[in-house]
C-alpha cells in the first residue's frame, strides 16, 4: 500500500478548522483507496511568529520538502499588520513559494447547479462553468528587472525567457489532456514583443500534445469573453499579472470565495490552498465554509499525487452535499435545505465517499 506524507500548515483564523475537516475527507477516501497518509504540521505566519519570531520557520521549509504534497490554510490578521513587512505572515507565504519553486497556479472556477443563483451573472450564461486558469506565478513583470521609481517616475520590466514559458505551457498542456482538451493562451502580441515570445512558444509546445486543441486569445478580449462567454473556455493559460487578474475575474463566476480552491506547483512539490483569507473576524466559531480547502484536497489527489480517481470522489461527495441542500453559513441564503457548521460539512462530505 502506498503511504503519502502531507505537509499540514493551518496558520491563522479559520486556518486550523478548514484543515480539520480537509484531514478528515482525505482519510475517508484513504480508507478506500489503496494508499494511506501520514501527517507532519508546520509553522507559518502569525501564529509562526508569536511561537518563534519567525514567519516561516526554517524547519517548516525542510518539513515541506520531505514531503510529498503541502495542504495549507490560510495566514494573517490585523493582530499583526503592525509587524516590519519582513516579519508580516504574508512575508513569510512568498518566500515559502520560492523556497518550493512553485511557479504554475492553477485556479479552477466551477458553478455547481446548486448554487448558480449565486452568480451575479445570469444562469444562462454561467451554468455548466467548468475552467481552469494556469498562471505563471514566478516570472513576468512583477519580478523583471530593471524595476524602480524616482519622485515623478516609476518603471517596471516584463520579462519572460523561453525556458520559463515552456514549463507553464507544459503544466497547461498536461492538465488540459485530464480534462476537455483545449488550451486557450491569453497573451497581447498585438502589443508586447514578450507576449510574441509567450505565443510562438506556446505554439511550439503545442506541437508535443496533438490531441489538445489550442487557440489564442488577447487579453482584453479574454476578460470580456469570461463575462459574455464563460463555457467556451477550458484550460486558460497566461502569465502572471494577466493571471492575476484573469483568475479573480474568473473566481466570481460561482458566486462564492468559500468555494473554490488552488494548487501552487513547480519542480519540488505542490502547495494546496483555498484561495480564500484566514477570516479571523469568524474563527473559533465553527461557520467557515471548509469546501474551498477539501476541493484543494482533492486538488492535490489529481495534480500532485495522480489519485484521479480519488479526487473524483471527493468532487462527488461536494457536488452530492449541494444537491441534498446542505449549507454552510454563508451559503444559507441559496436554497438551504440545512445550515450546517464547519464540522458537520466535513463530515457530510466525508460520509458520501465511504458510502
Amino acid at each position: 500500500m502506498k503511504k503519502y506524507k502531507i505537509a499540514l500548515i493551518k496558520g491563522d483564523g479559520i486556518g486550523p478548522e478548514i484543515i480539520d475537516e480537509a484531514v478528515k475527507v482525505l482519510d475517508a477516501v484513504a480508507s478506500c483507496s489503496d494508499f494511506s497518509f501520514s501527517y507532519e504540521e508546520a509553522l507559518m505566519g502569525g501564529c509562526a511568529y508569536d511561537i518563534t519570531g519567525n514567519p516561516l520557520p526554517q524547519e517548516t521549509i525542510n518539513i515541506a520538502l520531505s514531503s510529498d504534497a503541502v495542504l495549507f490554510g490560510a495566514i494573517g490578521g490585523e493582530k499583526w499588520d503592525a509587524l516590519p513587512r519582513e516579519m508580516r505572515p504574508e512575508s513569510g507565504l512568498l518566500r515559502f513559494r520560492k523556497e518550493l519553486g512553485v511557479y504554475a497556479n492553477l485556479r479552477p472556477a466551477v458553478v455547481y447547479d446548486e448554487l448558480i443563483n449565486a452568480s451575479s451573472l445570469k444562469a444562462s450564461v454561467v451554468k455548466g462553468v467548468d475552467l481552469m486558469v494556469v498562471r505563471e506565478l514566478i516570472g513576468g513583470i512583477y519580478f523583471g528587472e530593471p524595476k524602480g521609481r524616482t519622485a515623478d517616475k516609476g518603471w517596471n520590466t516584463m520579462v519572460y525567457t523561453r525556458d520559463e514559458i515552456v514549463r507553464i505551457a507544459h503544466q497547461a498542456f498536461k492538465i488540459a489532456m485530464q480534462r476537455s482538451k483545449r488550451v486557450c493562451s491569453v497573451d497581447k502580441a498585438n502589443v508586447l514583443d514578450v507576449s510574441q515570445l509567450w505565443r510562438d512558444t506556446v505554439i511550439e509546445v503545442a506541437k508535443e500534445y496533438p490531441e489538445v486543441e489550442l487557440s489564442h486569445m488577447y487579453v482584453d478580449n479574454a476578460a470580456m469573453q469570461l463575462i459574455r462567454d464563460p463555457r467556451q473556455f477550458d484550460v486558460m493559460l497566461t502569465g502572471n499579472i494577466f493571471g492575476d487578474i484573469l483568475s479573480d475575474e474568473a473566481s466570481m463566476l460561482s458566486g462564492s470565495i468559500g468555494l473554490l480552491p488552488s494548487a501552487s506547483v513547480g519542480a519540488k512539490i505542490g502547495v494546496y490552498e483555498p484561495i480564500h483569507g484566514s477570516a479571523p473576524d469568524i474563527a473559533g466559531q465553527g461557520i467557515a465554509n471548509p469546501i474551498a480547502t477539501i476541493a484543494s484536497a482533492s486538488m492535490m489527489l489529481r495534480y500532485g499525487l495522480d489519485e484521479i480517481a480519488s479526487a473524483n470522489k471527493i468532487d462527488d461527495a461536494i457536488k452530492r452535499a449541494l444537491s441534498e441542500g446542505y449549507r454552510t453559513q454563508d451559503l444559507a441564503q441559496f436554497d438551504a435545505k440545512e445550515v450546517c457548521s464547519t464540522s458537520e460539512m466535513g463530515s457530510i462530505i466525508a460520509n458520501y465517499i465511504v458510502r
